[in-house]
C-alpha cells in the first residue's frame, strides 16, 4: 500500500510531512520545502531540478507522472532483464525484505509504504495491527491525500487464501492474516466458480484490492475525508507476465457502500503498457 499526498493552500504547497512525486513535464513548476516539524526532522529540497507535483482535482497530474515512471521501469529495467521478470511470474523466492517501490519509481521519502502479505487492508473492526497503525499515522498525523492499494499477479498470499478450506481452523499466522481477504475469496468463488484455479486466483487478486478499498472506508476518519473530497483511495494491479499496470480510483457513493458485499463504483480506470 502506497500512501502519499500534499496539501495545497493559496497556490502554494503547505508544509507537509511527505514529499510528492517529481513533476512530469506537463505539470506546473514549483520548488517545495517539506517540513516534518512534528517529528523533529526537516527536509529541504536543494536540487532545483527536483520539483513537486501540483495535483489537479482528479489526481491526473500525479498519476501521469507515475505512469511515466512505470513506463521508464518497463523500458529500462523490465525489457533489459526480461528473463528475470518472467521468472518472477512463475514464483518469487526473495532473500531480503524490501520496499515495493521499483515499478513506480518511488525514491526514499516520496511515499509512505506499507507492506504485508497480499497487500490486504483489514477492516476497522478487525482490531489493532501494524497496518491499522500505519493508516492512522499517515492519514491523521501526516494528512496524506492519496492511498494506493497495489496488488500483483502470481501472488502467493492470494493463492494461499484461495487454497484454504471454507471451515478450516486458522492454525498459522499466515492463515490468520490472509483470512482478512475472506470476502474477496467468497465473491470470487461465487462469480468465477467455473474458471480454472489459476484464473480464480487472478480474479481474486483484483477483487481483494477492491475489498481493501471498501475496508479502508470502515475507518471513520478515512471515510469522512473521502466523503469530503480531502482524501482519495485508489487500486492498482501489476501484472508480472506482460509488465502492465492498471490503476483505478474508488468513486465514493455513500448509498452504494451501505451493503458490505456490494460492488464498488470506480472512475479514472487507466491501463499502462
Amino acid at each position: 500500500m502506497v500512501i502519499f499526498g500534499s496539501k495545497m493552500k493559496s497556490g502554494k504547497i503547505e508544509q507537509t510531512p511527505l514529499r510528492l512525486l517529481t513533476a512530469s513535464n506537463n505539470c506546473s513548476d514549483l520548488t517545495a520545502k517539506a517540513s516534518r516539524k512534528p517529528l523533529g526532522l526537516t527536509e529541504e529540497l536543494k536540487n532545483n531540478k527536483l520539483e513537486s507535483v501540483v495535483e489537479t482535482d482528479d489526481g491526473s497530474c500525479l498519476f501521469e507522472d507515475m505512469k511515466r515512471r512505470f513506463l521508464s521501469f518497463k523500458k529500462h529495467k523490465y525489457m533489459e532483464n526480461l528473463e528475470h521478470y518472467q521468472n518472477l511470474a512463475e514464483g518469487q523466492a526473495p532473500k531480503i525484505l524490501g520496499m515495493p517501490s521499483t515499478i513506480l519509481g518511488f525514491q526514499p521519502g516520496e511515499a509512505f509504504i506499507v507492506r504485508n502479505i497480499a497487500n490486504l487492508v483489514p477492516s476497522f473492526e478487525s482490531g489493532p495491527s501494524e497496518t491499522n497503525a500505519a493508516l492512522e499515522f499517515s492519514v491523521n498525523a501526516l494528512e496524506v491525500e492519496n492511498i494506493l492499494v497495489v496488488g500483483h499477479s502470481c501472488c502467493g498470499g492470494i493463492r494461499a487464501l484461495m487454497s484454504m478450506d471454507d471451515e478450516v481452523e486458522k492454525s498459522s499466522f499466515i492463515q490468520n492474516w490472509v483470512v482478512v481477504g475472506r470476502d474477496a475469496r467468497l465473491w470470487t468463488k461465487a462469480a468465477a466458480s467455473k474458471l480454472s484455479f489459476d484464473q480464480q486466483c487472478k480474479h481474486c487478486e483484483k477483487e481483494s484490492i477492491n475489498r481493501s478499498l471498501l475496508n479502508l472506508l470502515t475507518y471513520p476518519w478515512i471515510e469522512e475525508k473521502v466523503k469530503n473530497g480531502i482524501l482519495s483511495v485508489h487500486g492498482g494491479y501489476y501484472d508480472f507476465v506482460d509488465c502492465t499496470f492498471e490503476k483505478w480510483t474508488l468513486d465514493y457513493k455513500e448509498d452504494n457502500l451501505k451493503e458490505k458485499h456490494g460492488r464498488i463504483s470506480v472512475k479514472n480506470h487507466l491501463f499502462w503498457s
